[in-house]
């Protein structure tokens, strides 16, 4: 779908307001609580204001087209942002970029930021996908950012970690190395529909 198509489809769905809000990435921003270690190499703080994180859940359902790939050894009932509009994803891009990686990399000094890979709503909800099976992502870091907190269960979990999600306010991020040190699982959704935003940054270009 083409940014012309997704923009018309979110425009008929929803009010002016989130139309300007996700395309302008307007009042997305909060800078509030930098980034800090809440496990072993997992770093979480503030990112987006929950108006914002309502405002791409409610695009996400208006496009409507949460499926699984399948091609994806972990699928899951996704839309990706470069669907919701070319122009949202470019600004995730660039703020990744501006505001999380210089935070990120006082913790991992020698990494450097090739964009993302993807990024891209996931929807849990009974009778749909409630869980997510143990798992890596192929990317150089890996974050989430929790989008809305009306539902019970579907905690994002790192077992070798020790750590959950689930007292995490919406907004915030949370990042982690992609490979190898962090599987991580989503656990059974209970009640209500859980939003989250998953991002993958793009993995270095090494040449010979």
């Amino acid at each position: 779908m083409g940014a012309a198509t997704a923009s018309a489809t979110i425009g008929v769905m929803t009010d002016i307001d989130d139309l300007q809000r996700v395309l302008g990435y307007v009042d997305a921003i909060d800078d509030s609580t930098d980034i800090a270690a809440v496990g072993p190499d997992l770093y979480a703080g503030s990112f987006w204001t929950p108006q914002f994180c309502s405002a791409i859940i409610r695009a996400a359902e208006a496009v409507g087209a949460f499926e699984p790939q399948p091609d994806d050894p972990v699928p899951g009932h996704e839309v990706s942002l470069a669907v919701l509009s070319p122009r949202l994803f470019e600004h995730v891009q660039a703020d990744i970029g501006m505001r999380l990686w210089p935070q990120l990399r006082k913790a991992w000094p020698y990494i450097d930021y090739y964009g993302l890979r993807d990024a891209f709503v996931i929807r849990y909800a009974l009778g749909e996908q409630e869980t997510l099976r143990i798992h890596h992502d192929v990317a150089q870091v890996s974050a989430s950012i929790k989008l809305n907190d009306n539902y019970e269960g579907a905690d994002l979990e790192f077992p070798l970690q020790g750590f959950s999600n689930g007292s995490m306010p919406v907004g915030s991020v949370l990042a982690w190395p992609s490979l190898v040190t962090h599987p991580h699982q989503t656990n059974q959704l209970v009640s209500g529909v859980k939003y989250a935003l998953t991002i993958w940054c793009e993995l270095p270009a090494y040449v010979a």
